[in-house]
């Protein structure tokens, strides 16, 4: 017969191999740990060179976007006194993998200042324009797409949505986005302040001045005060605009 001393001692040892098993249970079942996903990123452009670490890129806080080991980073080279260029680097385990600084080349004061990438082969960024200038620009992407070009006059900044292969930061396709004046049809003013993906259109969210563009590009009726807060839904590709709108617009 066992005596009651030792059925204590034998449930206490049983109630502790419980214990230990459900733990390790438990440690198998959490999943690993890997480094934050960011996918979209929009904010003041930074100024940097293809020669600078990453390091020195990332202290700057400007735009990036980050899967793993892997970040991707946007801003602007000041190439003269009076003049920017868009750049955009790559870094794999703080290891450049390339660095395009031949987006824009012109007098355009070009700057690059928004991210989206799904950490797999969807990249678009974010770039500002100011006028078409002689030379290379981002028109030469933006043939076919929803505005080819910066349009009618000059010094109001717009944004430019283009979308990279993010394997070589290789321009795919560009479309300018941009409001347009009622009174005389000159290019106004847009700000980009978000990008969302859902796996067949773009949507931006933007700062628009009078007048925002609808889906046929031309200036919307308004009312209200500007600046309107305006959204643009395109296709992945550029070629369109599925919707546009904006409070007191249409």
């Amino acid at each position: 017969m066992i005596s009651s001393q030792k059925l204590q001692k034998y449930f206490a040892c049983f109630s502790v191999s419980v214990v230990l098993v459900a733990d390790l249970a438990i440690t198998q079942k959490a999943p690993p740990a890997f480094a934050q996903t960011l996918n979209s990123s929009i904010g003041n452009s930074v100024t940097f060179s293809c020669n600078d670490s990453e390091a020195t890129i990332k202290a700057k806080n400007g735009p990036k976007v980050s899967n793993g080991n892997t970040a991707i980073y946007i801003g602007y080279q000041q190439v003269s006194s009076n003049n920017k260029n868009p750049v955009t680097i790559r870094f794999n385990s703080g290891i450049k993998s390339w660095c395009r600084t031949d987006y824009e080349t012109t007098n355009d004061d070009g700057t690059g200042y928004g991210l989206y990438w799904d950490g797999g082969n969807v990249l678009y960024g974010v770039y500002s324009s100011t006028g078409s200038q002689t030379g290379n620009d981002f028109r030469r992407f933006a043939t076919g797409r929803w505005l080819s070009s910066y349009g009618s006059g000059g010094g109001p900044q717009v944004a430019v949505i283009a979308q990279i292969n993010p394997a070589n930061g290789q321009v795919n396709y560009a479309t300018f986005l941009s409001s347009k004046k009622p009174t005389d049809g000159k290019t106004n003013s847009l700000l980009v302040n978000k990008l969302s993906w859902n796996g067949a259109n773009l949507t931006v969210q933007t700062t628009s001045w009078w007048t925002p563009r609808g889906a046929n590009t031309n200036s919307m009726n308004c009312t209200g005060t500007s600046p309107y807060q305006y959204t643009a839904v395109f296709s992945g590709d550029l070629t369109k605009v599925n919707s546009a709108s904006a409070l007191t617009c249409r």
